[in-house]
């Protein structure tokens, strides 16, 4: 067991940290502040670097590196912003994996390099209005007639909503009750049939879109369906991934905001001597990178223990977790190091802040996650509605 990265995995974290540093810190501040997604140009110049779909397959238009690779990239965008990563997220860790790993072969072709390639962003659909923890209550339907899918229902909390090119939609694809009914299916926007609500206006995650989406009857071919009534744990199994993006993406706000508050402490003078030199400021810098160190650690487990296959539920509820719990006391403890710099909008520290809570709730909600852990260690699912 070697914990150290290799020359290559090192050579590529430097690559990704340099590029944030001299093109993306600059428009951080613009991006929160006006809550516009990354221009499309950006997103090609993020492509045409090498940035998006690292561990995608080549013949998919990816660079075939692994899962780890990806995780080291995503953390040096999101520790800028969440927003400037989102697309870095979406095409390594979030619903293209979906389709590269179980759609048919014409779908990813259509879509999955495309992707890659910086043309077309991909969200995801899962909550309804009535179904967020409780995902196998959503009502939203498929019904398959002919060569054509037709969707009825509502999405809602979908992030890209409104923005994004086309929507993995998990739907209810048979009457089959709980998860037995559900598949999954892509929705292009400008499908006939679908439609946005308003854009939402959240606490964090400024930049990255959000709306509901709507199916009136919207058809979309055949062969967009991505899994089959049953495939909801297929899903599941990609989504394990993608709760190694979000930890990731709560890591880079507690990793931020420690590399911020200990330039910070060094600089900043208080009864003539630097806030450092301070004890107590020396207990709470070594908390938190004691936190920030343990979590990276977990996702990387969850990341490496997969190989170039997908990470199993336990060690990836385990990564988001503890990642999403700790980021919110790594911020929250470097806003109050940094008195009233870190709680000004002048400064990062309280849009690290922000987005640290939210990513506690994204993806299934810190609570889920320990339900998950307790399952995957007894060994079957609770039934929480007894």
């Amino acid at each position: 067991m070697d914990f150290r990265l290799t020359e290559e995995q090192l050579a590529l974290q430097a690559a990704a940290r340099r590029y944030v540093r001299e093109r993306l810190q600059p428009l951080a501040a613009q991006i929160d502040r006006e809550d516009v997604p990354p221009p499309r140009p950006l997103v090609r110049e993020y492509a045409a670097m090498g940035f998006l779909g690292i561990n995608v397959r080549p013949e998919h238009g990816g660079l075939g590196l692994g899962n780890l690779e990806a995780l080291l990239v995503l953390e040096e965008f999101a520790k800028c912003s969440s927003a400037l990563a989102f697309p870095v997220f979406e095409s390594c860790v979030g619903p293209v994996r979906a389709i590269e790993r179980f759609a048919g072969e014409a779908l990813r072709r259509r879509i999955v390099p495309r992707v890659c390639a910086g043309e077309l962003v991909v969200a995801v659909a899962m909550s309804e209005p009535n179904a967020g923890s409780a995902l196998t209550d959503l009502t939203t339907r498929a019904e398959t007639r002919g060569e054509r899918v037709v969707l009825n229902g509502t999405k809602r909390w979908c992030s890209g909503g409104g923005h994004a090119d086309a929507y993995v939609v998990y739907c209810r694809m048979s009457p089959d009750p709980g998860a037995k009914g559900i598949g999954a299916v892509l929705v292009e926007k400008g499908a006939p049939g679908l439609s946005f609500g308003e854009p939402e206006h959240l606490m964090g995650f400024r930049g990255i879109p959000s709306s509901d989406l709507y199916f009136d009857a919207c058809e979309v071919p055949l062969e967009n369906v991505i899994v089959p009534a049953g495939g909801f744990r297929k899903m599941m199994e990609a989504f394990d991934l993608e709760r190694c993006g979000n930890a990731t993406m709560a890591l880079s706000q507690a990793s931020g905001a420690l590399e911020d508050v200990l330039r910070y402490v060094q600089e900043r003078k208080q009864f003539d001597k630097p806030l450092v030199d301070f004890q107590a400021v020396q207990l709470k810098l070594a908390e938190m990178q004691m936190r920030v160190e343990a979590a990276r650690l977990l996702i990387w487990r969850a990341a490496v223990g997969a190989g170039d296959g997908l990470p199993d539920v336990l060690d990836s509820s385990v990564a988001k977790c503890f990642a999403n719990e700790i980021a919110r006391e790594v911020c929250g403890n470097a806003i109050q190091l940094m008195g009233g710099y870190g709680y000004s909008r002048e400064y990062p520290m309280e849009r690290r802040l922000r987005d640290a809570w939210g990513w506690g709730i994204a993806g299934g909600a810190i609570d889920i996650q320990k339900v998950n852990i307790a399952a995957a260690m007894i060994g079957r699912r609770f039934d929480q509605r007894r």
